[in-house]
């Protein structure tokens, strides 16, 4: 391995959870009460925002969404590809799971749930919009805080950097075959048009423009000029997130306040899925003699979500006040609680495991 691309995996794992991303539930939960009584108090504002569209493209949110993705993919090294063989089984186990197994478990658990266990408590002309949402958010990987998860479970620093970019490499070209298949299959109308701008807005632009910039950042002033610009723009980023959350939630305020287990039936799917993908993905390392440090982040990565990405597909091809949008960010809701336990069961199960690798 290059020593740029050492430095690059080490840096990349390096960082421990922030207090801010620990309590990340928290802040969206204080986000979803103050978009409600915003949305509810003062809808003038919103109604204003939402009608900021160019090409079926809200700016404000388009702008929210470029502050939130940038500083993620500043922090892919693709220059890492080239690594992918030396962990070839897993990744390949890790693959299978992002992209053969986790779009289309959640799209079942979807139509299990919402158009069937839980459609009497839903609303009837929401449950396509709640099922095209969590399909949304389950058909791209992570590509930031799995960097952390790595971290806490011990993970190799260069399998995750590798896995990071190869599945980048195929988000840029299987996203939006796999959201139209699934929504398809689904009976929902598959607006092409849209769809594929989002990829090109939303992907496709972001990871050009970041990487252009990673390699100016890195040419200029080395490993340690990118961390600082790093470290300067995620607080940026943070705050994007929370005010998406707030535009969102002003926009659902009412549709919750009728029906406030929405959000709970919702984050039932997710749940399930997290722990399936990621339980299948650690037995399946397991299987193949995979090391610890490689399945505790194969298993992470394998059930992650890229939910800014989702977010904002969401938002484009369905509206602010859709109940895709909405599903979308419960998503983010139960991301990090969810997934600490995960760490929590690979780090306490390093004993059993390796009995049986």
């Amino acid at each position: 391995m290059s020593a740029q691309c050492e430095i690059a995996a080490k840096r990349a794992t390096a960082g421990t959870m922030g207090q801010f991303e620990r309590y990340l539930t928290v802040w969206v939960g204080l986000c979803i009460a103050a978009g409600i009584a915003l949305g509810h108090w003062f809808p003038a504002p919103f109604r204003v925002i939402g009608q900021m569209e160019a090409a079926q493209v809200n700016l404000p949110v388009a702008l929210l969404i470029w502050l939130m993705i940038i500083p993620m993919l500043l922090r892919v090294d693709f220059g890492a590809l080239h690594r992918v063989k030396e962990h070839w089984r897993g990744i390949g186990v890790t693959l299978v799971i992002n992209w053969a197994v986790k779009p289309f478990s959640m799209a079942f658990l979807a139509w299990v749930f919402i158009r069937g266990i839980f459609a009497p408590y839903l609303p009837a002309d929401q449950l396509d919009a709640y099922v095209a949402g969590l399909i949304l958010l389950a058909a791209a990987p992570c590509t930031a805080m799995v960097f952390v998860w790595s971290r806490l479970s011990g993970g190799d620093a260069n399998f995750t950097l590798s896995q990071v970019a190869l599945n980048d490499t195929i988000m840029i070209f299987a996203f939006a075959p796999i959201v139209g298949l699934l929504l398809g299959l689904s009976a929902i109308t598959v607006p092409w048009n849209t769809l594929l701008l989002s990829v090109a807005l939303y992907i496709v632009l972001p990871v050009l423009f970041a990487q252009w910039w990673r390699r100016r950042i890195l040419r200029r002033g080395g490993e340690a000029a990118l961390k600082t610009l790093l470290e300067a723009l995620h607080p940026l980023s943070l705050a994007a997130l929370l005010a998406t959350l707030v535009l969102l939630f002003g926009f659902q305020g009412e549709q919750i306040l009728r029906q406030p287990l929405v959000i709970a039936l919702l984050a039932v799917p997710i749940l399930i899925q997290v722990y399936f993908n990621s339980g299948l993905a650690y037995l399946l390392n397991r299987r193949f003699g995979v090391a610890h440090n490689v399945a505790a982040p194969s298993a992470l990565i394998g059930a992650s979500n890229f939910f800014e990405l989702a977010v904002a597909t969401a938002i484009v091809l369905f509206g602010f006040d859709s109940g895709a949008a909405l599903a979308t960010v419960v998503g983010v809701l139960v991301e990090v609680p969810v997934m600490l336990s995960v760490v929590r069961i690979v780090n306490s199960t390093r004993g059993w495991y390796e009995r049986g690798a």
